[in-house]
């Protein structure tokens, strides 16, 4: 199989960490942190005109057409900056919840807006006692005659508070943790009874609390099939799991070049302390494991668009598994090879170890999806 990227996908290489490491400076990040939407206006716009948003999506919604590989290349190109732009949110999840089971009328509606900046979306699908399960859905879908009522509400809702459009999971049949009955809306996140409440998550980035009390909508929000959106969503979440580990993979490899340059640089006893060979064992059980994740996260990458639902998800559960245990053990070394100076919020590695540690948690942590592997059987067929 070749791993070789095409020259279309070095030059969008290429161009992601230029403008990257122009514009995302450990400083700069912090500014855009700070400013009220959590992230760059400015950056989102430049990602619009590079084609940056239309990359998944069809030309037809003026898109490039391109794959799971083009995400993988952007996403750990975000990971290497920290970039706090909701490129997850809008592009992987919401834009995935159109581009999969979205009807033409919606996405020719929706996306050419997306694609040039102008529209945020959101996915508003975990509940406080859901943690990892996609089915378990308390919110409701009532109909209303040719309308569907919404109540319930939504936890940790990735750029909730910024977003334009929500995409709201609800159940319109049966009971909390049936598979079938869950339904996916497009609800205007302005619309009357929507609340929220913003705030920053431990790794820099923004969510929201989302309350909808007597949200009516259309039945042409419906995107896919009524009481079938299951499958939808758990599609598009393990798209998005591919794409939050290479981000993680981009993270990491900064953290281990951040450590190994601390190591020529800081001196102890009139020498560098990357000449003692203990922590020139624990800079290479870094590099094995960021190796190690890498593996894991082109296998995930590769999967991502398999026919076969079960195949896809056991593929992409392992390398979930892989991605939480190497940022932990990569994060702790960098962060104890550092010394103090790692633990200061003044100094980028701290940071990178928390958004590492928010990917791993993020739709399930190794425990979870070792769980999973286990249950499918296993990531390699015995037969």
């Amino acid at each position: 199989m070749d791993f070789e990227l095409s020259d279309e996908q070095r030059l969008l290489k290429e161009t992601v960490e230029r403008l990257l490491v122009n514009r995302y400076q450990f400083e700069q990040r912090n500014t855009y942190q700070a400013s009220p939407p959590g992230f760059s206006l400015d950056l989102w716009r430049q990602y619009s005109e590079l084609g940056l948003l239309g990359l998944p999506f069809a030309e037809r919604f003026g898109g490039f057409g391109g794959g799971a590989v083009e995400t993988m290349i952007v996403a750990e190109g975000f990971g290497r900056a920290l970039a706090l732009e909701p490129f997850l949110a809008t592009v992987v999840l919401g834009g995935g919840l159109l581009r999969h089971g979205g009807r033409e009328e919606q996405c020719a509606a929706l996306l050419p807006k997306l694609v040039e900046g102008r529209l945020l979306l959101a996915f508003a699908h975990s509940e406080r006692q859901s943690r990892y399960d996609l089915f378990d859905v308390a919110t409701t879908a009532r109909r209303e005659g040719a309308a569907f009522v919404l109540n319930g509400a939504k936890s940790l809702v990735l750029h909730g508070e910024q977003a334009d459009m929500l995409l709201v999971s609800a159940r319109s049949a049966g009971d909390r943790r049936d598979q079938q009955g869950i339904t996916v809306f497009l609800v205007n996140a302005t619309a009357p009874g929507v609340a929220r409440r913003g705030y920053q998550t431990v790794d820099g980035q923004r969510a929201a609390e989302i309350v909808l009390n007597n949200v009516t909508v259309d039945a042409d929000a419906v995107v896919g099939k009524v009481d079938a959106g299951l499958g939808l969503i758990e599609r598009v979440v393990d798209e998005a799991i591919a794409a939050l580990c290479a981000e993680a993979v981009g993270a990491m490899a900064a953290m281990h070049e951040a450590t190994i340059e601390y190591l020529k640089t800081r001196r102890q006893f009139g020498v560098p302390i990357g000449s003692f060979q203990v922590l020139q064992h624990r800079s290479v059980d870094m590099l094995v494991a960021l190796e190690q994740a890498r593996s894991m996260a082109l296998l995930a990458t590769m999967m991502v668009e398999d026919q076969s639902p079960s195949e896809r998800h056991r593929s992409i559960a392992a390398a979930k598994v892989q991605i939480g245990r190497s940022g932990k053990l990569v994060g702790q070394q960098a962060i104890q090879l550092h010394g103090g100076i790692g633990m200061t919020m003044e100094y980028k590695v701290g940071h990178y170890f928390k958004r590492v540690t928010a990917i791993d948690t993020t739709f399930g942590d190794a425990d979870h999806h070792l769980a999973e592997v286990g249950r499918l059987g296993g990531l390699i067929d015995p037969a």
